[in-house]
């Protein structure tokens, strides 16, 4: 431990503090520490590595060099990309190569990918022969600062997102903030709603900062990548460490997402990314509250504003570009009464109060929700 301790002192990193199972979050440039950190936690050198045909040619290789200097005896899971695999089928074929590859429940399971790689080898390493090892390696901004950390894992249903799934956590998060100069322009600013998000709920601060260094993001500045990505794990980490099985606040993570969610939903998981949906349903979230007099309707427009500085949907017209798939108001409230979230027959909802501050409430009946999606632009 002294060793890791002192390992840790020398790179840029942020811990999950959840008692024995604490674990730590790596930033760095490169892939030539994860060696080190990976000696320093004496892991297991049985390693199984799922990524997907897109991140497979650009850092597969890296990676496995790094695993072959610790002389590991790897396998490696090629699945499809896009939300549409994080499902049942996917998630057969990894626990079916694991067990075809003789490995076992002390085997190190990795995932080199974005949040759906993350989420659903996460999933696997849960339940494979009842809990493996885990390794996050994320290789999306969205991935970066929200899935990758905090243990949620799951696969889709057709009739909802992420409704099959365990909390269980990595052994440690490793990000590689270059990857994100390989990572097409709507995949980043995608992840820049989980960004904005963290301010919205948690730092209003934060919030001004993106505000203010738009253009440094946009051209993928090293200190302000850096930035963005330390404040955003920091807030969330220290979230999960108050609530991890997300019994009570740990639930403001999800602004946007009840009504972001239940749009993923009927679109079957194809044509919007999850951050797309997510930006749309944070400004739903916010003009709901605002038409309540929860919070000021100026926060509404201000929000919109920053989303669309990154070419964000805000508004349901936006979504044609997107998709064709009909979507109305009986439709999302279907969604979003199956949304993981609720614990009664009301719909849970996170609901912004001032800038940095949400509440959490289930006080609204399905029909006044069905109202605010037909003024919001929906049909019934």
């Amino acid at each position: 431990m002294k060793n890791l301790n002192s390992f840790l002192k020398s790179i840029p990193h942020l811990t999950v503090d959840l008692g024995e199972r604490s674990y730590p979050i790596i930033i760095n440039e490169g892939f030539e520490r994860f060696v080190e950190l990976y000696q320093h936690l004496a892991l297991q050198k049985r390693v199984f590595v799922v990524t997907n045909e897109t991140v497979a040619p650009l850092y597969l290789d890296s990676l496995l060099e790094q695993l072959s200097q610790l002389n590991c005896d790897y396998n490696v899971c090629i699945l499809p990309d896009g939300e549409a695999y994080k499902s049942f089928e996917q998630y057969q074929r990894i626990t079916t190569e694991l067990i075809q590859s003789h490995h076992k429940r002390n085997s190190s399971i990795v995932a080199l990918g974005g949040g759906v790689v993350g989420d659903i080898t996460g999933f696997a390493a849960a339940t494979f022969q009842r809990g493996a090892q885990f390794i996050q390696i994320p290789t999306t901004l969205l991935s970066q600062v929200d899935s990758s950390v905090g243990g949620k894992t799951a696969i889709n249903h057709p009739l909802g997102k992420n409704l099959i799934g365990a909390f269980y956590q990595p052994k440690f998060v490793y990000i590689n903030a270059k990857t994100l100069h390989s990572l097409p322009k709507r995949e980043f600013n995608a992840g820049m709603a989980e960004v904005i998000k963290y301010g919205m709920i948690h730092d209003s601060e934060f919030f001004e900062w993106i505000e203010n260094h738009i253009s440094s993001l946009h051209a993928l500045e090293s200190q302000a990548l850096s930035h963005v990505i330390l404040r955003s794990c920091d807030a969330k980490a220290k979230i999960v460490a108050e609530d991890e099985l997300e019994r009570n606040r740990r639930a403001i993570l999800n602004l946007g997402h009840t009504f972001g969610h239940a749009i993923e939903a009927i679109c079957e998981y194809k044509d919007l990314v999850h951050g797309e949906a997510v930006a749309l349903g944070m400004v739903m979230a916010t003009a709901f509250a605002a038409e309540h007099q929860l919070c000021d309707k100026a926060l509404v427009e201000r929000l919109e504003r920053l989303l669309q500085a990154f070419q964000l949907p805000t508004r349901l017209a936006s979504l044609r570009q997107y998709t064709d798939k009909p979507i109305n108001a009986k439709l999302m409230i279907q969604a979003m009464l199956r949304d993981k979230k609720n614990t009664s027959e009301r719909i849970k909802l996170i609901l912004p109060v001032s800038l940095g501050k949400v509440k959490i409430t289930e006080q609204f009946e399905s029909q006044q929700i069905t109202n605010f999606l037909c003024e919001f632009g929906l049909s019934q």
